[in-house]
């Protein structure tokens, strides 16, 4: 029953981090506290049920994940919102929800050996961002065919547009446009220039001197939210997909 509370609890707040995430590219700071207040109360019952035990967990869960993520920030490849998500739900659920619903047990494969929800999230969120990819393949495969011919690894990583639709926002351009006397250069460009009033006005003033094609290659910018958010669901329901496939697909064979 505490298990399904803690989920439940968990579903609005991760939720709303996905919209503003999605809208603004950041998440209010006062979200995590708006979480940790009445969280409490889950912290609080799970160290007078357990006793030393859980406070042991509690603690080893929140060290782990907050080195883990610190160092990824370090790295610049994780976001403050995104690492603080983490360090909250460490504290909250530390060790995976045991949940009895409809006549199956949650998850529904075995806890790791090494029982750190947060970290089951993470490995999770990392293994379905591939999802994203897969997806925007498919879509250009149906909009695009021919450009598999062309640019086929572009397919995996964004999509065309009309450069008269481009609006300011999350995207960035797949490619870096150079002038060159008369002409211009493309080239791939591994982070993305952002697309803001300036570039739009550039573009379309290459278009218009036809220049540059009409059609150009963006790709979308996703908060790590979402895959966040889709991690703890399929670790709440699933379990941990890292361990999964290593225990069934790879331990078997070494």
């Amino acid at each position: 029953m505490i298990g399904m509370l803690k989920v439940l609890f968990f579903m609005p707040f991760l939720f709303y981090s996905c919209y503003s995430d999605l809208k603004t590219r950041r998440v209010p700071n006062k979200l995590w506290s708006l979480m940790l207040a009445p969280g409490s109360f889950f912290i609080i019952y799970d160290i007078v049920s357990n006793g030393l035990s859980h406070i042991v967990h509690l603690g080893f869960s929140f060290v782990f994940i907050f080195v883990f993520v610190y160092i990824l920030f370090f790295l610049n490849a994780f976001g403050g919102a995104d690492a603080k998500l983490m360090m909250v739900i460490s504290v909250i659920m530390p060790a995976f929800p045991v949940i009895d619903i409809l006549g199956y047990t949650l998850p529904l494969q075995s806890i790791p050996p090494v029982d750190l929800f947060a970290f089951s999230v993470f490995g999770n969120a990392v293994i379905l961002t591939v999802i994203v990819p897969i997806g925007l393949f498919i879509y250009n495969l149906i909009k695009e065919p021919m450009e598999i011919l062309n640019k086929p690894w572009y397919m995996f990583l964004g999509y065309k547009t009309s450069v008269y639709d481009l609006q300011p926002g999350h995207i960035r351009l797949l490619e870096k446009y150079e002038e060159s006397k008369n002409s211009i250069k493309t080239k791939f460009s591994r982070g993305g220039k952002k697309v803001d009033s300036d570039t739009i006005g550039e573009l379309k003033n290459y278009a218009e001197k036809n220049l540059i094609n009409e059609q150009i290659w963006v790709t979308p910018g996703l908060p790590f939210m979402i895959p966040i958010t889709a991690g703890f669901l399929t670790a709440v329901v699933y379990g941990d997909l890292i361990f999964y496939v290593t225990s069934n697909y790879i331990v078997p064979f070494i």
